[in-house]
């Protein structure tokens, strides 16, 4: 896997780019965006992270643009999947893998809509990243990617996909359970990220008895909704994720928060509102995370 698309410009898409590329791969950022592109195309993607600051020098244009792919990597919001998986359909040449480690349920099976199943990569990190417009990213502290196939027969892709990241410190690791890791990764953004946006607090913030009492009372509730579904989490696991994010991401301001304060739409349906449905189609209440989702909607923009 020597040729990667990134899809998506914004703080997760630029700093795995960057990486990505400071380890040798040719990478191609793409984006909606045209003055963001322009920019990362002539001055490159600025990176702070624990071993200091970087000019990473990347392709970067439209979808429609690109011409060929080892893999896709897909950064973009929830809401935004199925519009930007489209867009790069003709990279779709049956060798080509694409992997989603965004935020939320449902992103393999869209991206399975496009690609083929055996070729779609499924994962989730937690690489805490804030971006600078037009063309900066900002990475507090260290993190990790889980990933795996979306079917058996992508396995070796998603060990070569893991191999790669690797390649750049991504700290990634193969997991042949991914469907546990991504609900996890649901339930850890539920509590956190939507709390985090109705306070305005980066995850430091809510390191208080309050705070806690309420990301475990939604953690606890989406473990028992994927019991319904036949995924078994893992609570301890989950929950010392949790108390690492709360030590060591103290400054760091979850993606929904983000697009809270850039007035953007977040991802909360896709999260939050995901859960809450599966919970009703399990015959389940999940008023926590309910609550959560419907005090984020409030703020939403029109």
């Amino acid at each position: 896997m020597e040729n990667v698309v990134v899809v998506g410009a914004g703080a997760m898409g630029c700093l795995f780019a960057a990486r990505l590329a400071l380890a040798g791969a040719r990478v191609t950022v793409v984006d909606v965006d045209r003055a963001r592109l322009a920019c990362i195309a002539e001055e490159g993607i600025r990176l702070h992270d624990a071993s200091g600051d970087h000019v990473v020098r990347v392709a970067a244009c439209t979808a429609e643009e690109t011409d060929r792919a080892d893999l896709v990597l897909l950064f973009t919001k929830a809401m935004h999947s199925r519009a930007a998986i489209a867009s790069v359909a003709h990279l779709a040449d049956g060798k080509c893998c694409a992997l989603t480690l965004q935020n939320g349920l449902g992103n393999a099976e869209a991206m399975a809509e496009v690609f083929p199943a055996a070729n779609v990569l499924v994962g989730v990190t937690d690489w805490p990243a804030d971006f600078a417009p037009p063309n900066g990213v900002s990475a507090h502290g260290e993190g990790h990617v889980w990933l795996g196939a979306f079917q058996p027969a992508g396995e070796a892709a998603a060990l070569a996909a893991t191999r790669l990241l690797n390649a750049a410190n991504m700290g990634a690791q193969h997991d042949g359970a991914i469907l546990a890791a991504i609900w996890e990764k649901a339930a850890f953004n539920a509590a956190l990220n939507a709390l985090s946006t109705i306070l305005n607090l980066p995850v430091g913030g809510l390191d208080t008895p309050d705070g806690r009492t309420i990301a475990t009372a939604v953690i606890d509730e989406t473990i028992a909704v994927a019991a319904a579904s036949g995924i078994a989490m893992d609570r301890a696991r989950l929950l010392a994720k949790t108390d690492f994010a709360l030590a060591n991401h103290k400054a760091h301001k979850p993606s929904m928060l983000q697009d809270r304060l850039a007035r953007r739409a977040t991802e909360i349906e896709a999260i939050n509102g995901q859960i809450v449905k599966a919970a009703a189609a399990a015959g389940l209440a999940a008023p926590v995370t309910a609550t959560l989702a419907a005090l984020v909607r409030m703020g939403e923009p029109d």
